[in-house]
């Protein structure tokens, strides 16, 4: 096994041992009976996959099952991974065609955001791109540090404004800066607000606005941070951010210490988000281009083969 499959087989262990594991099970029966659907979406909502998404590929098994005349739970299985592989994308890393490519991170306080914005930092500057971050949360007293202590771990400059200040003056800055000084991305923090604060959700309306005009086009890709542990709650975050600016694209944090991974499903079938990056563990390296076959393979993984 290569040591990238093993890596995701290692991190999603508690999923798999929570929830998906029963599931594997389950398809270690042998024939389809009166109950089999009945069970497995039981098993797939208690794997946080959601309701909306389990009706869904609950109701295309039924109906592939008979069209192909399928007697046996083994040919379920693979019925059903090649169904949850059609509910996820496959993962770029950004083209950064334009200079400075900005990336906007949104998020919930507390969702892994800073966390992820300095991985990407380290990942984008191991591949030779100049990176300066731009801390846009300005109401939250320790986010520039946490923001500066990443900075100066990363090995990258940083641009940030008074608690309190401006945050669309602090984009538009620091923007304008990277244009000035060559920079190849823009990693930008948004503050992490409650997604049921309406005036705070305009707020960052505003910040992604003022992007635009310092550089049209910008941001050219908007990311949304996904607290795997918090589940079906978190999608509902993601959608109401959705809703406030133009996300195209989402990143997995603590996937690796969440029971919840049957969630990422929902958010190509509910939020229509690509997942670009998974966080895999702890270490800087351990943000991961997300990989759909080793993800699949990672949660249905049998146990006497760990």
């Amino acid at each position: 096994m290569n040591d990238i499959l093993k890596k995701w087989r290692q991190s999603l262990q508690k999923t798999r041992d929570v929830t998906f594991g029963k599931i594997a099970t389950f398809f270690g029966a042998t024939e389809i009976n009166d109950d089999t659907f009945d069970d497995l979406e039981e098993l797939l909502i208690q794997a946080d996959v959601g309701v909306e998404t389990t009706l869904n590929l609950v109701d295309i098994a039924v109906e592939q099952v008979d069209e192909l005349g399928y007697t046996r739970l083994d040919q379920l299985e693979g019925l059903l991974k090649d169904e949850l592989s059609q509910l996820l994308f496959d993962a770029e890393e950004p083209d950064f065609n334009q200079k400075p490519t900005v990336i906007m991170v949104a998020g919930v306080n507390g969702s892994g955001k800073t966390t992820s914005i300095g991985k990407l930092a380290a990942r984008y500057k191991a591949m030779g791109k100049s990176v300066l971050l731009v801390g846009a949360d300005t109401y939250r007293a320790a986010a520039a540090d946490q923001l500066e202590i990443w900075a100066d771990r990363v090995g990258v400059p940083i641009i940030t404004g008074q608690q309190d200040s401006d945050p669309g003056a602090v984009t538009y800055d620091g923007i304008k800066a990277a244009i000035a000084r060559d920079f190849d991305v823009v990693l930008i923090d948004t503050a992490g607000r409650l997604h049921t604060r309406y005036n705070l959700m305009e707020e960052i309306k505003k910040v992604f606005r003022v992007a635009d005009k310092a550089m049209p086009g910008a941001p050219h890709y908007s990311w949304i941070v996904i607290d795997t542990t918090t589940g079906q709650n978190a999608l509902r975050q993601a959608e109401a951010f959705g809703k406030a600016v133009n996300l195209n694209g989402a990143i997995l944090a603590k996937l690796d210490t969440s029971a919840k991974g049957g969630m990422v499903f929902a958010i190509k079938d509910q939020l229509g988000l690509p997942v670009i990056y998974a966080g895999l563990g702890e270490r800087v390296e351990d943000l991961e281009l997300f990989d759909k076959d080793s993800f699949i393979q990672g949660i249905f993984t049998r146990s006497e083969a760990e």
